[in-house]
């Protein structure tokens, strides 16, 4: 299992998986401020929202090599002949997709805030929302990928399969850093929904994927 998510550390690290969707979700914060104004009040008071936006879309950018490379060139099929189950397999891509780019992610979530003039106090918030939610965005994004695999516009099909599943995650990620009573906790749960049972549908998808 170990091997398994250092591979796909490794992966994200040579083919830019950490540094495209960090790039991209801190361009999604310098340009906002130029869309709504100056008006730090304002910005104050969606930042957790644009955060969160962000986030999601950044997770989004690398669903198309999380599992089309490796079913194409049959690695898939050499981990399952070595005695490796399709949920096994996709637990490890999850916790490697999560690792490449959820803590990086966290990271610029403070060089967001700052520029969305966050306050302090609603930036620790923020910031455990993220790290609650975002391993729930790193399953989901695994389980698209694994759907769409093998198909023609997977990028384009990945996005329509996997937005309207993560807006659980971003209404109650928002309101968690809008200091929602409750939704800290809808967000937990649902991240760990998404955590326990996306395995087993990326392992089904990998599985017919081979059929």
């Amino acid at each position: 299992m170990i091997a398994l998510v250092w591979r796909e550390l490794r992966r994200a690290w040579s083919s830019g998986g950490l540094v495209f969707p960090v790039a991209f979700f801190l361009l999604v914060a310098i340009l906002f401020p130029f869309a709504v104004g100056p008006d730090g009040r304002l910005l104050a008071r969606i930042g957790g929202g644009v955060i969160w936006a962000a986030a999601l879309l950044a997770a989004l950018l690398p669903v198309e090599r999380l599992v089309a490379p490796d079913a194409e060139s049959g690695v898939l099929d050499q981990l399952v002949v070595r005695g490796h189950s399709d949920a096994e397999i996709a637990a490890a891509k999850m916790l490697g997709h999560w690792l490449g780019f959820g803590p990086a992610l966290l990271v610029a979530s403070c060089v967001a805030a700052a520029l969305l003039q966050v306050p302090g106090a609603v930036l620790g918030t923020i910031l455990l929302a993220l790290a609650i939610g975002t391993p729930g965005l790193a399953a989901l994004g695994v389980a698209t990928a694994a759907l769409v695999a093998g198909l023609r516009g997977a990028g384009a099909l990945a996005g329509l399969v996997m937005l309207p599943f993560a807006v659980p995650l971003l209404i109650f990620g928002a309101g968690a850093s809008a200091g929602a009573p409750g939704a800290l906790k809808l967000l937990a749960a649902i991240s760990l929904v998404l955590v326990a049972g996306c395995p087993f549908v990326a392992g089904a998808a990998m599985r017919m994927g081979r059929g």
